[in-house]
């Protein structure tokens, strides 16, 4: 069984757009994908769809072989634990601390006082921010607001960890310190999926590169670069 697998998944919204035209592949637990194409593509979209943001026009979306589409309201909460997102923007909130943005995440699912001790520490830790712990947003840099934002996607052990246009922000070093960390919590057996339009990060990595263009899907190729 595959962990994700979208079937024949086409978005099209009231205005007559098509942002996704019959789109199917599936990923595998342990996988580190690129999803990479022009802006506009249809990256962002195959995200929300993931994550239940959004609903197909047609098709299925699986995760651990249940459809996504069947999943009631009020479970959805429970699959965006399963499936963190870290965003371009970061999203932190700028009067809390690096440890509160990062307990926030789980305060918000009445997780336990000891809980939460033990957990901000770790994912801290594992993002390098172990030191900056007080700090405010307004304290870091970007690539370091990015890593606090990747510790809270981590807050809750998700299956499958999706980046969407993480580096976009930040400068190259500091995208390379990100993608770093990224490898690091695939190589503990967490599903990453990075879509991003940054062609070094996907050519120096050699990953599978699943590349769309105009909604529809060009190429899936293991060991891919962003061009081919």
């Amino acid at each position: 069984m595959h962990q994700i697998e979208f079937k024949n998944i086409s978005k099209e919204y009231i205005s007559g757009v098509k942002v996704l035209d019959d789109v199917s592949f599936f990923i595998d637990q342990g996988e580190f994908v690129f999803i990479v194409g022009p802006s506009g593509a249809g990256k962002s979209t195959i995200i929300k769809l993931l994550i239940k943001e959004e609903s197909p026009s047609s098709g299925d979306i699986l995760f651990k072989g249940e459809s996504v589409l069947q999943i009631p309201q009020e479970d959805v909460p429970s699959l965006r634990r399963k499936i963190g997102v870290v965003f371009q923007d970061y999203k932190l909130l700028e009067s809390k601390t690096v440890s509160e943005n990062v307990s926030i995440a789980l305060e918000v699912v009445d997780s336990k006082k000891e809980e939460i001790k033990n957990i901000v520490p770790n994912v801290l830790s594992l993002v390098g921010l172990s030191d900056h712990a007080d700090f405010y947003p307004r304290q870091l840099s970007g690539g370091e607001k990015q890593r606090v934002a990747i510790a809270r996607a981590l807050a809750h052990e998700p299956d499958v960890l999706i980046a969407d246009e993480a580096t976009g922000m930040i400068d190259p070093d500091a995208a390379d310190e990100v993608i770093e960390i990224l490898q690091k919590i695939n190589s503990l057996g967490t599903t990453v999926i990075m879509s991003t339009h940054d062609e070094r990060i996907v050519d120096k990595l050699t990953k599978r590169v699943i590349r769309i263009e105009k909604g529809k899907l060009i190429s899936d190729k293991e060991g891919g670069t962003y061009r081919a």
